[in-house]
């Protein structure tokens, strides 16, 4: 909701009883106080999950989800970052949400929407949109699009906008072909990337062309970046170092 310029958050409440404030935004320039009207105020360490959502099958779903159960939400949460997804209920996103409320965890979980593609609590359903909220998630961005994909900048520019002066990095698991424009726009703003190889898929593709032995173009392109590393879909606690290094964690002494 918006008026004079003051853009004032939504409550969205969900069967079971979970709750998550949104707000609608419809530019790049309002980002900054999007979030701090969400009570998200930069600098803050963030972490961009990207990758499977519909793709993914039962079995697959299982097999990843020590990735987050272990690999992610225990780092966030004891370092209070923030995460930050695609926010529907499938894929990594619901395993996030999920393993977020299994556990829980309060650090924030912010999934950034593009208004056309999902059902939205309170609202008419738009048309051909059968995507609805993970309801665990503790926060929402509405942003403008009506196709699959039209959310990968806003999600790039949420985690940079919230970061501020504090790191970030973006986990790729499994993932399609929207997965490259993701991982491509973490590259343009500079920020870390992890690919979960074993994970299927795209973070495959690209985990093959970090070993040299990929012959796709696009991936290869992505990994002479310099800002591209994978991690073993079966060491979780190497995901785990690895987030708690990158976000400032230290050892005590």
């Amino acid at each position: 909701m918006r008026g004079a310029g003051v853009i004032s958050p939504l409550l969205f409440e969900f069967p079971g009883g979970a709750r998550a404030q949104a707000v609608d935004v419809g530019d790049l320039g309002e980002l900054a106080s999007a979030l701090t009207s969400l009570g998200l105020s930069p600098p803050r360490p963030t972490v961009v999950v990207v990758g499977g959502a519909g793709g993914l099958d039962h079995a697959g779903i299982e097999r990843l989800r020590p990735v987050i159960a272990t690999g992610i939400v225990p780092v966030l949460e004891r370092l209070g970052a923030a995460a930050v997804d695609g926010g529907t209920l499938s894929g990594v996103m619901r395993m996030l949400g999920e393993a977020r409320w299994a556990q829980g965890a309060a650090f924030p979980l912010v999934g950034v929407v593009a208004e056309g593609t999902v059902v939205v609590p309170g609202r008419p359903a738009p048309p051909g949109a059968d995507a609805v909220l993970e309801p665990h998630h503790s926060h929402f961005m509405i942003v403008p699009g009506d196709q699959w994909g039209a959310e990968a900048p806003w999600i790039a520019h949420t985690a940079t906008v919230l970061a501020g002066a504090a790191p970030s990095i973006t986990v790729l698991i499994n993932g399609g072909e929207i997965a490259y424009s993701d991982i491509e726009r973490s590259v343009q703003a500079g920020r870390r990337v992890a690919v979960i190889a074993g994970s299927g898929r795209t973070a495959d593709v690209i985990a093959s062309a970090l070993a040299g032995t990929g012959s796709n173009e696009r991936a290869r392109a992505l990994t002479e970046s310099g800002l591209v590393g994978s991690v073993p879909v079966d060491d979780p606690s190497a995901l785990a170092e690895l987030l708690a290094s990158t976000l400032g964690e230290t050892s005590a002494h």
